[in-house]
């Protein structure tokens, strides 16, 4: 039997070792850098998340009850707010989804909708320069009527099309319902904009 004699181990050379001792350390930083990016990257999504959910939440709109205002495909910025004003554009909860209406008189408020579709509060005619047509619309509710506490009474723009509080299956929204205030379109780039 034949005995192996073991070849002898090569000792790395100070610059092999140097080398080595770089890829090591340049593998280490890197995984630091890798995970602090990740970590703020996730940091900064779930600010944005916040952000956009509890203060600012981004909406797309689908339908055309807020023509010529809004159009379907929108894309719109709300902002939460304690009580929105006559004229205001609203986003509410509404069955599971958010609708987008125009807030057209508050509690306590009496409402009247003529058969031409001219609207009346407190018994003077609404000035609503954003409508490019007057209709009754589909309204089953008994006019006039007094908005009760803590209610608003919405409509879309195009009168025609929207249900709105002018139906009983809407009704007047509650302040709870509210999402917030339509502000801001952010899409198409075209119509970027403040919204009135």
């Amino acid at each position: 039997m034949k005995s192996r004699q073991s070849e002898p181990l090569e000792r790395p050379s100070t610059t092999q070792l140097e080398a080595e001792l770089a890829r090591v350390k340049y593998a280490d930083r890197y995984r630091r850098v890798l995970r602090g990016t990740v970590c703020t990257l996730i940091t900064v999504a779930a600010i944005a998340i916040l952000v956009a959910t509890l203060w600012l939440p981004v909406l797309q709109i689908y339908g055309n009850s807020m023509t010529p205002t809004l159009q379907n495909g929108d894309v719109v910025f709300s902002v939460k707010t304690s009580q929105p004003k006559t004229g205001d554009i609203v986003a509410f909860y509404y069955n599971n989804k958010i609708l987008v209406k125009r807030v057209i008189c508050g509690p306590g408020d009496w409402i009247d909708i003529d058969e031409d579709g001219t609207v009346y509060v407190n018994n003077e005619p609404l000035d609503e320069p954003y409508l490019q047509e007057k209709a009754l619309g589909d309204c089953n509710l008994t006019l006039p009527m007094q908005v009760p506490d803590g209610r608003l009474f919405v409509m879309g723009d195009h009168r025609s099309t929207s249900v709105d509080s002018r139906n009983t299956a809407v009704g007047c929204v509650a302040d709870e319902q509210i999402v917030g205030k339509i502000v801001l379109r952010v899409w198409p780039l075209n119509r970027l904009g403040a919204i009135r």
